[in-house]
């Protein structure tokens, strides 16, 4: 049995991560595509490296461009790969424009698809996220869910038998990399910060930096984080890209906010672990956020991950500079007297689940 394992960016890297070892001690092959959604080493190659992945025997080097362009190109060039492989079945991760058009290909094709973190909802179907994770659980056959939660969304949406609780493949990750990343990685020496003494940020949905004016808003938010602490912001390339061309790179600058580049998973699992609370628009950094015990302020009206913020470890804060100011100040007080409960996602083996549920499900699909 022929497995392709279709990722494109951060996340789903670090996803396939926890799964790809599990299968491969059992009876699977394994086909890795990467769709070259992210193609800046340190969004790609690097996480491959650090994470132990093989290199992916395909890339389709996707590259950016509009959601319909990136998402048409992908489903151009993994059609050519189900044709040639003839994998058996599909297996896709998360929200992406790879999972949706891994999903398509796969539904077009008659090829049985599984997917990792399905039944996830932020109800809010004006993000392309919410959408992806919609046509992905819609499309997909196997659907293999990290929380009670997810589950409960997919039964209440009709398709309840098609799930099964695996546990979050993310907590995986977290407890096998980040004692490694705290060993490893000098990051935190390197920029001269003081444990538990910074806010890290991140910020790269097209909601929030594509239009010129809430870009803006991003950038007042950090601002006004920096009045407390100082605020470590970790630009993606997209942004970064928004940020030169409305001028306000300097704007971070002069208010004293350090803009690095991107970082490779044990270094920003380093600087994540070590900070004092994150400020992102991430749905994957709020995650890893909690499962770090770090507090989140989230810059966002909603959030898929609902645990985080039921547990009072993320708030969101849409990009309101004072609620965010208010939050980072009762927040930051947890990281030193609690720590939030990670058993909301499993018990750290949902990896393993994942590969035993895909052979299962691909023993019965084979048999008469």
């Amino acid at each position: 049995m022929l497995v392709m394992s279709v990722v494109g960016n951060r996340p789903q890297f670090v996803k396939a991560a926890a799964v790809w070892p599990h299968l491969e001690q059992g009876n699977t092959d394994q086909l890795l595509v990467h769709t070259g959604q992210h193609y800046d080493r340190e969004l790609s190659e690097v996480f491959f490296e650090e994470l132990g992945l093989k290199p992916p025997a395909r890339n389709l080097d996707a590259g950016s461009g509009s959601h319909a362009e990136q998402t048409g190109r992908i489903m151009s060039g993994l059609e050519a790969v189900v044709a040639e492989a003839k994998p058996d079945l599909a297996l896709i991760y998360g929200d992406t424009n790879t999972t949706l058009a891994a999903a398509l290909v796969a539904a077009k094709a008659s090829l049985p698809a599984a997917h990792v973190e399905a039944g996830v909802r932020s109800f809010d179907r004006s993000t392309p996220e919410e959408i992806n994770r919609l046509v992905a659980d819609v499309t997909s056959g196997l659907l293999l869910c990290p929380t009670q939660t997810a589950v409960e969304n997919l039964t209440a949406e009709g398709l309840g038998d098609r799930a099964r609780l695996v546990g979050d493949v993310m907590l995986d990750v977290a407890q096998k990399f980040g004692p490694i990343a705290d060993r490893r990685s000098d990051v935190v020496e390197r920029l001269e910060l003081e444990p538990h003494g910074y806010f890290l940020a991140t910020a790269h949905r097209a909601g929030n930096v594509d239009d010129p004016q809430k870009l803006g808003r991003v950038v007042e938010v950090l601002q006004a984080a920096r009045e407390l602490a100082p605020v470590i912001f970790a630009v993606h390339p997209r942004t970064r890209a928004r940020l030169t061309g409305d001028g306000l790179i300097t704007t971070l600058e002069d208010a004293g906010i350090v803009l690095i580049e991107p970082l490779g998973y044990l270094a920003f699992a380093r600087l994540l672990r070590s900070a004092r609370a994150v400020l992102t628009d991430s749905g994957g950094v709020q995650k890893e956020a909690y499962l770090a015990a770090v507090p989140c302020v989230t810059l966002r009206d909603a959030t898929e991950w609902v645990e985080t913020v039921e547990s009072g470890w993320n708030r969101l804060v849409s990009l309101d500079p004072a609620a965010a100011v208010e939050a980072l100040s009762e927040l930051a007080e947890l990281r030193d007297r609690a720590r939030p409960d990670p058993g909301v996602y499993g018990d750290g083996m949902a990896g393993a689940r994942v590969a035993a549920e895909i052979e299962r499900w691909l023993t019965s699909l084979s048999t008469p």
